[in-house]
């Protein structure tokens, strides 16, 4: 199963969960990020995070969806709604869900602070991405209604 993790940017939030889902899922599971407008980079504070939390920045990448060969099974927007920020549509046939996150890169104040936004950004997607994994994935694969369900419901996981 492929899974695309998909913002605007593709510095941030995508980057973060692409990374957190290939660190714990499964062999014949995997993630991918992208962006509808990347920015080209990723954000030294994502990559940064991810190497304290001990999981792997290798070829990571902003992007746009564009770059794939793959047809993804699953896509989820990680954009927040909430913010005003307008999430992509991906235009394929693949199962969408929506994942909000506020975006760590538009955090203001101390580095401190903006430090636990990456980090709340970070915890957020991590306990979806662990929800997500919990599910008997084998029999909801080709019951398309009950995924988009349990999808719908992690996306509204909070802290």
């Amino acid at each position: 199963m492929n899974i695309l993790f998909l913002c605007t940017g593709n510095s941030c939030r995508s980057i973060l969960a692409e990374a957190i889902f290939n660190h714990l899922a499964p062999a014949g599971f995997r993630a991918m990020s992208a962006g509808s407008q990347p920015t080209g980079t990723v954000h030294p504070r994502s990559l940064a995070l991810l190497r304290r939390e001990g999981l792997s920045v290798e070829g990571l990448s902003s992007k746009s969806w564009d770059a794939f060969s793959i047809v993804p099974d699953v896509v989820i927007t990680v954009c927040s709604s909430a913010a005003g920020e307008t999430c992509p549509a991906f235009l394929g046939p693949a199962l969408r869900s929506h994942w909000g996150v506020e975006d760590p890169a538009k955090a203001t104040g101390s580095g401190s602070e903006i430090d636990r936004a990456f980090e709340m950004a970070y915890r957020l997607l991590q306990r979806r991405i662990k929800a997500f994994l919990a599910l008997p994935l084998e029999h909801l694969q080709n019951d398309h209604v009950a995924l988009k369900r349990e999808l719908d419901r992690i996306g509204a996981i909070t802290l």
